[in-house]
């Protein structure tokens, strides 16, 4: 914001330094436009020729003076009192620069403690009111005792932006509408200005505590007489080489700085110390300032956003957390049931075996009724594995199978979804949606059987069938539409076409008109300077005579004066002829160009109004169109899928 400051302020003052003076001596032809006056509308500014008699007549004593480039600059004290109105170099009509100003403005009065309400709404486009409120309460900051009148306030604030030296003009008709768009910048930049006023007071007022190590006297700082005297001695030096043609004081500068430590003893340390610290802080602003461009706001509305959606991201990962964990204890609860089982079938069977081993202890066998019961056991324990491999088998088969169809279960549902968010995005879902014309194109897989569900299908297969022709034909109509359209835009070309041609054969025959005004011009200079010759002759001829003082005296006087009356009722008929063909050729362009302005605006007008609306029809149409084919082509690759 300081250096945003700083640079208004240093443009301020570009603005405010004299400028070279232009020479207005200097004369290219023999008449010249003044470049102050506008032209008037549809009238050309023909200038009426000067009469260049008193400058021949001066000229037989001595050329005249003019100011060149290596001459001496002339004085600026004229510029003072002038007219003309200083161009403020502010890019007013930058939409970031106003923004930023409001900005300013904005954080400006809330640290001041503005007693009014302040929004950046408000402040895009604000009342009279408001603006005269804001402008009470800064210039309140300069002097606190001011009071702003009830009436005439619109006269009031431009005289008090005067007083005080404000380099534009802000007028009075601008205050009745200060919000509106070609008004508020310019009531922006005045409050601004202001504003930077009130800083400056501000950091002059606190100007003593900078100067407290450089001087042991603090009342001699720019206030004695020391310091006004070598002022007043750099001022006229840079004055006098400024008024010899010089733009740079360096030398000047440099001795300026070397008395001014001299005087008020300054220690180069603490002043490289002071500079360094200084280039620390203007770091710190133009960071601040970079970090003061970007929207702040937008900035933690995005962090915000971000933020919600990893809320919802967590809390969606914490209900399927949830979900797999109930998974889980379920499957947990099962397995603790079937070891439980497996535990008591388990001790049945130890149960069963020691009764078996008892059984067997108990008994007597042969050998071979011993061999009998191995190769049993044997057989047993072969037609175990087998039917434990075909379990396993059969097992495995069925969890494939299962797993086959849960991804089958999962493609059909995530169709069916697909297919029911189309129908909604196409109003053809509830029965009361705007396509659905009463019919249900809702799918519901687990309330029908396998027959119904397949009737059903055709049903709804039969209904898109005829929804996509429908389409179709109002699709065909649209084309229809379009092409007629085209053709219209075509006829409507052609014509803008042919009055381009016409416009263009005019601008032609006022060229040629131009050409022709140049010739004109140029042969009437020539004649005037064999005129002037001609006139140097008799007077070269008249001092011939003239020194011969008995022989014809008389009679060349008299030849003298009767050739200088025939110049002059010369010149006379030629300016009367002059000032007749420019009076016609000026009524012949103002006739041309008040017709080739009236065709202009006319084939403009016609123009722009034909363009907007084949243009808004066409836009029209191409979307309707798009979204219609996108609608098919959606409706084909779903009917196609179904």
């Amino acid at each position: 914001m300081e250096r945003s400051r700083m640079s208004r302020a240093a443009s301020s003052r570009l603005s405010e330094l004299p400028l070279r003076v232009q020479d207005s001596n200097r004369m290219s032809m023999v008449y010249t436009t003044p470049q102050n006056k506008q032209p008037s509308f549809g009238k050309l500014n023909i200038p009426k020729p000067q009469s260049v008699t008193s400058e021949r007549r001066t000229s037989f004593f001595g050329a005249r003076r003019t100011s060149g480039a290596s001459m001496s600059r002339n004085s600026m004290m004229s510029g003072f009192g002038g007219t003309e109105k200083m161009k403020d170099a502010r890019p007013l009509h930058d939409k970031s620069y106003v923004q930023q100003c409001i900005r300013q403005l904005h954080e400006f009065l809330n640290e001041q403690g503005y007693p009014g309400t302040l929004s950046s709404k408000t402040l895009q486009s604000p009342s009279t009111k408001e603006f005269v409120k804001m402008f009470e309460f800064i210039y309140r900051q300069l002097d606190p005792t001011f009071e702003m009148p009830n009436s005439k306030v619109e006269e009031e604030v431009p005289a008090i932006l005067k007083a005080l030296r404000y380099p534009f003009v802000l007028s009075k008709c601008s205050m009745y509408s200060v919000g509106a768009p070609h008004t508020w910048p310019q009531a922006l930049a005045a409050l601004m200005w202001l504003i930077d006023n009130v800083k400056i007071k501000w950091s002059s007022s606190k100007q003593e505590l900078l100067f407290t190590d450089f001087c042991e006297d603090s009342d001699n700082i720019e206030e004695g007489a020391e310091y006004n005297k070598l002022f007043v001695d750099y001022t006229a030096e840079t004055y006098s080489k400024f008024m010899q043609g010089d733009d740079t004081f360096e030398d000047e500068d440099e001795t300026f700085l070397i008395k001014l430590k001299r005087l008020y003893n300054v220690d180069e340390a603490v002043l490289a110390t002071m500079e360094e610290k200084y280039k620390i802080l203007s770091d710190e602003v133009e960071r601040l300032e970079k970090e003061n461009q970007t929207d702040r706001l937008m900035n933690k509305r995005m962090e915000r956003m971000k933020r919600q959606a990893d809320l919802k991201q967590l809390q969606s990962y914490s209900v399927s957390l949830e979900s797999f964990k109930t998974n889980l204890q379920n499957k947990a609860s099962e397995l603790s049931d079937e070891l439980e089982h497996t535990v008591s079938h388990l001790g049945a069977l130890k149960h069963e075996r020691d009764e078996l081993q008892h059984r067997l202890q108990n008994q007597k066998f042969t050998p071979a009724d011993v061999e009998r019961i191995n190769r049993e056991k044997r057989e047993l324990q072969q037609t175990i594995t087998t039917l434990s491999k075909s379990l396993e088998d059969a097992e495995q088969h069925k969890w494939n199978e299962e797993i086959a169809y849960a991804k089958l279960k999962d493609k059909a549902e995530l169709k069916l979804a697909e297919y029911h968010k189309l129908a909604r995005k196409l109003k053809l879902i509830p029965v009361s949606a705007e396509n659905a014309c009463g019919h249900d194109f809702e799918i519901r897989p687990f309330e029908y059987g396998p027959g119904s569900m397949v009737q059903h299908k055709t049903q709804i297969q039969m209904l898109l069938r005829k929804l996509i022709s429908d389409v179709e034909e109002e699709n065909s109509r649209f084309a229809n539409m379009k092409l007629s359209l085209e053709e219209s835009s075509e006829q409507v070309n052609s014509n803008i076409l042919d009055k381009s041609n016409d416009m263009k054969q005019l601008r032609e025959q006022i060229r040629k008109l131009d050409e022709r005004l140049d010739c004109g011009m140029q042969e009437l200079a020539r004649e005037e300077d064999g005129w002037a010759e001609e006139v140097e002759s008799v007077e070269n001829h008249r001092k011939l005579l003239e020194k011969k003082v008995n022989y014809g005296y008389d009679e060349a006087v008299q030849q003298l004066k009767a050739a200088q009356q025939q110049y002059h009722l010369v010149l006379q008929e030629t300016n009367e002829e002059r000032r007749t063909v420019a009076n016609n050729l000026a009524s012949v362009f103002s006739t041309a160009y008040d017709h080739l302005s009236v065709t202009e605006k006319c084939v403009e007008d016609l123009h722009r109004r034909v363009q907007r609306v084949c243009s808004k029809a066409v836009e029209e149409d191409e979307a309707a169109i798009q979204k219609l084919r996108e609608t098919l082509k959606s409706f084909m690759s779903k009917a196609n899928r179904l």
